[in-house]
């Protein structure tokens, strides 16, 4: 009798993880995947949906697209993952039985415990919440005036508020809005952590774009009209958007297997085994370990990297063979701002850090690459004027 493997998710981990994991199974196993929606989104590019939401055709890919007719998928929320019963729940009330389990949910926002905070902010971790966004700028911009502009403060200037800031710049510009844009990051400058030469480069086509920055002091309280920022400074604000972090999704919360108690990711090994023998986990949802002291980073390219992998050690499993280890290559990073884009440290470029044309076509390369790689040259033609 075979084994049943299920996948949770249908993010970069999940999808890319389905794919592998058929190309390896060889029909040993009957795989189920399971995720809330019945497509797959090129998060990455999802922040496009702000300015112009007829992008959503382009940036998401149905399940159908994706995985082989022998894969079953449900569409349903997962409550909980009973590890001892090998069961997941899912919130209909439906079980679904596995002998292999990957995990692949992604995340949710963090907040930190910011007073307000939840209760006040726009996120953008889904299709849906990029479409809110552009509906509550929308409705902001209607009802402003050159003499009293409309406030957007974005909390958070990793990649996604960057990005994000930037396509609300671009919806100012192209329907002539009244909207002042305020980027708001407690670190003292644009994508934390990151080389500074990017981070000039970002902060001066964001400046460019007049997007207001404000570094070195962290949002403290939120309530509904005001943000409240260090010690003294307050800024009204007509939309506020949160970028500022993630945390692991409670479906997992009750899950027996070794996870950070603060973010609640689980943590896995190079093979993306946890604890639990029967469960691997990978993406956001986890803390996968590498070489020397730091996890792989919680970004798309990992993700994208990684579910290949996941995908081959998870049929190795189920084929009683021994699992490949992962480790994460950093192929260089590229950031949209708007129309523009910054690339960084690209493998086989000769210059660190550059901008203009050969950007943009490589951010658009980037996002075309992965639809090809997880569905169809045709679908990558086609969304490629969008990116």
């Amino acid at each position: 009798m075979n084994d049943n493997v299920v996948v949770l998710g249908s993010g970069y981990a999940g999808a890319g993880a389905v794919k592998s994991l058929e190309s390896h199974l060889d029909g040993r196993a009957n795989v189920t995947w399971i995720s809330d929606v019945d497509y797959h989104l090129v998060l990455h590019e999802s922040h496009r949906c702000i300015r112009d939401p007829s992008v959503r055709e382009k940036v998401t890919i149905p399940v159908e697209e994706v995985k082989s007719p022998s894969t079953t998928f449900h569409q349903a929320t997962v409550e909980g993952v009973d590890t001892d019963e090998r069961v997941v729940e899912l919130e209909d009330g439906a079980d679904v039985s596995y002998d292999y389990l990957l995990v692949g949910i992604g995340s949710r926002t963090a907040f930190f415990g910011i007073d307000g905070l939840r209760e006040h902010a726009l996120t953008l971790k889904s299709l849906d919440d990029a479409l809110g966004i552009h509906d509550a700028v929308s409705e902001a911009a209607a009802a402003a005036t050159r003499d009293d502009p409309a406030t957007v403060v974005v909390g958070g200037a990793g990649l996604s508020g960057i990005q994000t800031a930037g396509e609300i710049a671009e919806y100012r510009d192209d329907y002539g809005a009244s909207i002042d844009i305020e980027l708001v990051e407690g670190l003292d400058r644009v994508l934390p952590n990151s080389d500074p030469e990017l981070q000039g480069a970002l902060r001066k086509r964001l400046e460019a774009a007049d997007v207001n920055i404000h570094t070195g002091e962290f949002i403290g309280e939120v309530d509904e009209e005001t943000v409240y920022i260090g010690d003294d400074a307050e800024m009204d604000y007509d939309v506020l958007i949160w970028t500022g972090g993630i945390t692991g999704r409670e479906a997992v919360a009750d899950a027996n297997v070794d996870k950070d108690e603060r973010s609640n990711r689980i943590f896995s090994g190079m093979t993306f085994e946890t604890d639990d023998d029967r469960v691997f986990a990978i993406g956001d949802a986890a803390i996968v370990d590498q070489p020397g002291d730091d996890p792989a980073p919680p970004t798309a390219q990992a993700a994208w990297q990684a579910a290949e992998v996941a995908g081959e050690n998870l049929a190795r499993r189920v084929k009683g063979q021994p699992l490949t280890e992962w480790t994460y290559d950093d192929k260089g990073t590229v950031v949209s701002v708007g129309e523009e884009a910054v690339a960084h440290d690209v493998k086989f470029f000769p210059i660190s850090t550059f901008g203009g044309v050969p950007a943009e076509i490589l951010k658009k390369g980037i996002a075309a690459r992965w639809i090809a790689d997880v569905s169809s040259v045709g679908n990558a033609i086609d969304a490629w004027p969008d990116m």
